[in-house]
């Protein structure tokens, strides 16, 4: 997956304002207690950063 993707995806499922706000207050545990920006930043998959945030808000399974 894109970076770019990645935003989009980010974007639809909780809206732009929410979802770049999540992007860099909200600590995923499951990412070793980094928000996703700081994962990605430090070289984590974009796709498995999205599998973990659709996960963690329960994001349905036909929209991951």
């Amino acid at each position: 997956m894109r970076l770019t993707e990645f935003h989009q995806l980010v974007r639809q499922e909780f809206g732009q304002m929410r979802g770049d706000a999540l992007l860099v207050d909200h600590v995923l545990i499951s990412l070793g207690g980094k928000t996703a920006a700081e994962a990605i930043e430090e070289g984590q998959e974009p796709r498995q950063v999205w599998r973990e945030l659709c996960v963690e808000f329960d994001v349905p399974v036909q929209r991951r």
